[in-house]
């Protein structure tokens, strides 16, 4: 991907309040952090300052992206331009890259632009729209086991009436007069003659003279839509799916962004989770725990037998291999927790059972404790 502008002028880890040197997991969670503290849904108003936080995420939060951002902020402008480091520290540059470079300061575009057409200035031409954040909230079964599903997303689309041209039906946009077409306008400073994007067309080199009354000559609307997304089995809470080209539509022919769809998974009313694995707590009797038993139970899919072995103490975790999460070609584990019941009611033929149990039982569970603490008297 060619780096933005942006690039050179935003210090994305200043914004997400990390350090250069952060580690991915330390990046999302500044992320989560100051996304739920300025999300347009919490915090009315502060939609620029979210977006602002979900582009510095956009880069960072993307391995390969972050490396490339990290060496165009080391290299300055000129790495935006297709400088490529060859032997002994020197750099390659494009052709057509230079082109650009130097084309806008001696008022050339180094690419072509067909003869007569409007709109062709270097400031004109097609941008990429930006990227669209939604939030999708799941039951726990459905991330597990991954779903197609829609969300909502309002963003901007081509005017329904003048079909994106931002003209009044009937009418058409004209030559921009200021720039005769071309978006831009020349400064002239001596030796140089540096281009800068017209302000009466916006570097678009054509003028709407006769507005569309649905979008006041923007070529856009804001629509509110449905987008499937395809979620992974698998899903954690928090994690973000990426939807190429579904977010803001590009602007002169430019591609449009992508939507990222924040997960949210919801609580089971058994099972917790730990990565792929499932967590289970399981309540035995005092007789399973002392004479060791053979248990039944739940999973996400068929229930399952777990021998509980002779004396096993309260709070003992076992673990049924393959019964968790299933991720891509990985599966997880159930991790099932036993915990003595200790009965609160006893009938007198239980309680006279108890009794004789603990007349029986000369030894205590706290005289190895008590040792410990004379032997350190």
């Amino acid at each position: 991907m060619a780096p933005q502008r942006q690039w050179f002028e935003t210090d994305y880890y200043k914004v997400l309040g990390v350090a250069p040197e952060a580690t991915e997991k330390e990046i999302t969670r500044a992320y989560r952090k100051l996304a739920k503290q300025y999300h347009p849904d919490a915090n009315p108003g502060s939609e620029d300052r979210f977006k602002e936080i979900s582009a510095a995420y956009d880069v960072l939060g993307d391995p390969e992206r972050r490396k490339e951002y990290d060496e165009v902020r080391r290299l300055g402008p000129l790495g935006g331009f297709g400088g490529a480091p060859g032997q002994n520290g020197s750099f390659s540059f494009r052709i057509d890259d230079l082109g650009d470079l130097f084309g806008g300061l001696f008022n050339r575009s180094g690419r072509a632009r067909t003869q007569g057409a409007p709109g062709g200035g270097p400031f004109g031409g097609p941008r990429r729209g930006q990227d669209v954040e939604a939030e999708l909230h799941l039951p726990f079964a459905e991330a597990v086991e991954g779903v197609v599903t829609s969300v909502n997303v309002v963003t901007g689309a081509l005017c329904h009436v003048c079909a994106g041209s931002g003209s009044k039906p009937g009418s058409m946009p004209v030559t921009c007069p200021r720039c005769g077409g071309t978006g831009t306008l020349n400064d002239n400073q001596g030796l140089f003659s540096l281009a800068q994007p017209c302000p009466e067309c916006r570097g678009r080199g054509l003028k709407v003279t006769d507005p569309c009354p649905n979008c006041a000559g923007s070529g856009t609307e804001r629509r509110q839509r449905q987008v499937k997304v395809r979620i992974p089995a698998g899903v954690a809470d928090g994690q973000r799916i990426r939807v190429k080209g579904r977010g803001e539509p590009g602007a002169n022919g430019g591609p449009a962004g992508d939507l990222y769809v924040v997960v949210h998974v919801g609580a089971h009313p058994l099972f917790g989770r730990k990565g792929r694995n499932l967590t289970l707590k399981v309540p035995v009797t005092f007789a399973e725990a002392a004479l060791g038993a053979d248990i039944t139970v739940p999973s996400l899919g068929e229930p399952v037998t777990l021998r509980v072995p002779p004396g096993t103490p309260s709070g003992k975790t076992f673990r049924v291999r393959g019964r968790g999460v299933r991720d891509g070609e990985h599966s997880g584990d159930l991790l099932v927790t036993v915990e003595v019941a200790v009965p609160t009611e006893l009938t007198d033929e239980q309680r006279a059972a108890v009794e004789a149990l603990a007349a029986s039982d000369t030894s205590s569970p706290r005289d190895q404790l008590r040792q410990h603490l004379w032997s350190h008297a």
